[in-house]
């Protein structure tokens, strides 16, 4: 195998399909490499873990066709170290060697006969715009558990809703919920399971793109962003029945500024300076006022002009998931929409419904 390249297409096309490389001990030693395979002017080049897989594919200028598994962060450094211009890749045996200008280094290459046969994508597919996907992605993934000991809770819900596709995440703190209409490839009743690393890597990936194609199979989804393919493993198991979380009605509605809620929570917080102290949310007739206090540190306090109908209530939140919603939600005013100081509260863009934001409040004395 022999090719020439840019060094900043590359490092970059190495950086991506490195994103899928298996870090940890006691995977397959070949799978700590990105497998290139040359094919004229089109290079592939393929990490995998066998959970995630990415593959890229660029232009270069081709010599030879051929095979080769490079050793990924090796090949990644060596490459990102050189200077901007032509790099080129020769692989010869049990080694690769990677030349620029005076530059000259030589990596032994992994067994490609040992890098595992990868699924292919189903023919079945939808395209969507990447613009609205990433956001919706971004609304939706940090509500997603990162704790491994519950695996159903790490993954991203994709399920048919009327027309179009519904996200949703929860880690029983928080829950996520944005339609997509227009958008849909399952059928009604259909849902499939997708693990939040592989939506965030696919986010990472979605920035300038036009579109992003979707491709479900039985046990993986695929995304096609340009040159860049992306195949995970969905998650197996049933997700909670998030429905039920979801208050029907709500006696209490505070509407407010997005952007001065977000910046008083970010500066009342600051007081906020023990593990698991909340922000107190004190709404009445006469607006909201934010409170936070710790003990021999301090108090924060900030009044904002607010609409509220209801009772006059307190309602405390864990400062980050609270900021987290209100960041996400779109629109310049947001909703909440709650029951009591104990149910769960609810965000929205004031006058839109494609995104919702469950909160469980927090007890305090």
């Amino acid at each position: 195998m022999k090719f020439r390249c840019e060094r900043d297409v590359l490092v970059e096309a190495l950086g991506a399909a490195g994103r899928a490389v298996a870090n940890r001990g006691g995977a397959l030693p070949v799978l700590s490499g990105v497998r290139a395979e040359l094919e004229g002017d089109r290079l592939r080049l393929t990490g995998s873990d066998l959970e995630l897989t990415i593959a890229v594919d660029i232009t270069v200028a081709g010599s030879a066709d051929g095979l080769a598994v490079l050793p990924s962060r090796v090949a990644t450094d060596v490459v990102r170290s050189l200077d901007s211009g032509s790099v080129e890749v020769s692989v010869e045996g049990d080694e690769a060697h990677i030349t620029s200008g005076r530059f000259q280094s030589a990596i032994r290459v992994l067994p490609a006969d040992e890098f595992p046969r990868l699924a292919q994508p189903t023919d079945d597919a939808v395209t969507l715009a990447a613009a609205d996907f990433a956001e919706a992605l971004h609304q939706v993934v940090p509500a997603a558990s990162a704790d491994d000991a519950r695996p159903i809770l790490t993954g991203v819900l994709m399920a048919a809703e009327g027309h179009g596709l519904r996200l949703v995440a929860t880690d029983s703190y928080r829950l996520a919920v944005r339609d997509l209409p227009g958008a849909s490839i399952l059928r009604e009743g259909q849902s499939v399971l997708v693990p939040s690393r592989a939506l965030r890597e696919l986010e990472r990936l979605l920035g300038g793109a036009a579109e992003v194609t979707l491709r479900l199979g039985e046990r993986e989804a695929t995304f096609e962003v340009g040159g860049v393919r992306l195949t995970t493993r969905l998650i197996e198991g049933e997700f909670p029945n998030y429905r039920g979380l979801i208050p029907v009605s709500h006696p209490n509605r505070l509407t407010v500024g997005r952007e001065a809620l977000a910046e008083a929570v970010r500066r009342v917080k600051l007081m906020a300076r023990e593990p698991n102290t909340p922000v107190r949310l004190g709404m009445s007739s006469d607006g909201l006022e934010l409170i936070a206090i710790t003990q021999d540190v301090g108090q924060a306090h900030e009044q904002l002009d607010a609409d509220y109908a209801g009772t006059e209530l307190t309602v405390a939140f864990n400062p980050d998931y609270l900021l987290n919603g209100v960041e996400v939600t779109p629109g310049d005013e947001i909703v909440l929409d709650t029951v009591d100081a104990q149910k769960p509260a609810v965000i929205r863009a004031n006058g839109g419904n494609e995104f919702l934001y469950l909160l469980m409040p927090v007890r305090v004395s």
